[in-house]
């Protein structure tokens, strides 16, 4: 397709768009009027109007039958849980006994690495990517410290080239075959949120496995994102929040994967809790744990429901579409916004350097070479939501399921003001 930087193209391929009518489906911020262009799906994503009656299903459920509606609402809550299963396995590519959602992402991460970091005296070390979110970091640091290891010893991390901005893959396989059989765990993030790189999780699993190491995944900004086949993977395990591209809201649940090989067992590791036991037996009050047969043995407190529910009116809309939809537009819009992002470099003689890797999801990262903090404020002064990472850089998101062409066009049009005010 050959694009132009136009407002009636823009228009045009909003016309043809399969999901523009969800749009209208998502409340949008307001500024003088008129809404927000919002490039920061990446960190929250805008909240669907059918939310509210997710939520107040439960808020009347609670009014009206009080402890009762553990087991009598239309949706019981002591298995409310079970709903986003199957919905979620078919946005991870798992099977819904792989899946369960609890708690929030670092705690089950680090509930997750009690089961597979299980260092020896040879096999203890940890591979990651430089710089991973600050999160992990400092929980693969108290991971170690705890199993008394020193981490400056213990922590691998697969650097990026010098003078370059993303990682080869080429790089992570020789890292793996470098740690050998002192490899213990790989654990990096699917897709990295500084410069939005999608890693090539097939074949780094397959490598990791290869060594004889467990393989699992941070997934926040993977999910909802980009395809993903944990399963055929062969993935051990993995974890991501729900309110970035998931449309959760604010710090909401989160997803956990854990292949079937690991269901059913009484010898592994784990922290244990109520509603990780049978639901057969749970309410016999039994002395010994009796897990549950598939992720959700993982669980340990009884679902925070009303967390729950506006991760459950996300799913319906991730059912309604499906992914493959969703990753169309996504290539479309992305491509579309590289090329304003481009031709507004050549109108304004500023060179935006895009440090996205053709690997991506749809997010672009942009260093501004000569731009500065001012041009983020006065973007987001204009409308423009977006996010700041230094040293000068913007990550720019048009998460498909409510961002517009036009708003691709109108967004070229404000940057170029801002450089030339700026």
């Amino acid at each position: 397709m050959t694009f132009e930087n136009t407002a009636e193209f823009a228009r045009q391929l909003d016309a043809s768009d399969p999901l523009a009518s969800y749009r209208d489906q998502f409340h949008f911020p307001a500024l003088e009027g008129q809404q927000v262009i919002y490039f920061t799906g990446n960190s929250l994503g805008l909240q669907p109007k059918r939310t509210a009656a997710f939520v107040e299903e439960i808020m009347k459920d609670w009014r009206e039958l009080a402890v009762e509606g553990h087991f009598y609402a239309d949706k019981p809550w002591w298995d409310y849980h079970e709903r986003l299963a199957g919905p979620l396995s078919r946005v991870v590519g798992a099977k819904p006994s792989e899946i369960t959602v609890m708690n929030t992402l670092t705690v089950n991460l680090h509930l997750l690495m009690v089961s597979f970091y299980r260092p020896s005296a040879k096999r203890y070390k940890i591979l990651c990517e430089e710089k991973a979110f600050p999160s992990d970091q400092y929980m693969f640091q108290s991971q170690i410290r705890y199993h008394g290891l020193e981490v400056s010893d213990t922590l691998v991390e697969v650097r990026k080239r010098e003078g370059e901005h993303h990682w080869r893959t080429e790089d992570v396989l020789a890292k793996i075959d470098e740690v050998g059989d002192e490899l213990a765990l790989v654990l990096l993030g699917g897709v990295n949120y500084y410069n939005g790189q999608v890693f090539d999780m097939e074949a780094i699993t397959r490598a990791g496995k290869a060594a004889g190491a467990y393989v699992g995944w941070d997934l926040a900004h993977a999910v909802g994102n980009v395809e993903l086949a944990l399963h055929e993977w062969d993935v051990d395990f993995a974890a991501w929040c729900s309110y970035k591209y998931m449309n959760s809201g604010p710090g909401n649940a989160s997803g956990v994967y854990i292949h079937e090989r690991y269901h059913g067992r009484t010898d592994i590791p784990r922290f244990e809790g109520w509603w990780g036991t049978k639901k057969e037996t749970r309410f016999l009050m039994q002395p010994a744990f009796d897990p549950m047969e598939n992720a959700d043995a993982w669980q340990i407190s009884n679902a925070p429901v009303l967390a729950l529910a506006p991760y459950l009116a996300s799913l319906e809309m991730f059912e309604e579409v499906g992914m493959p939809a969703l990753i169309a537009k996504r290539n479309l819009i992305v491509s579309y916004l590289e090329f304003i992002l481009r031709e507004i470099g050549k109108e304004v003689g500023s060179v935006f350097e895009i440090i996205t890797p053709e690997a991506r999801g749809t997010q672009l990262s942009v260093f501004l070479h000569g731009e500065g903090r001012s041009l983020f404020d006065y973007l987001m002064q204009q409308g423009v939501i977006t996010d700041w990472r230094e040293p000068n850089v913007i990550r720019l998101a048009p998460a498909p399921f409510y961002c517009s062409f036009e708003d691709m066009y109108r967004f070229g049009q404000i940057l170029k003001k801002g450089i030339q005010k700026t």
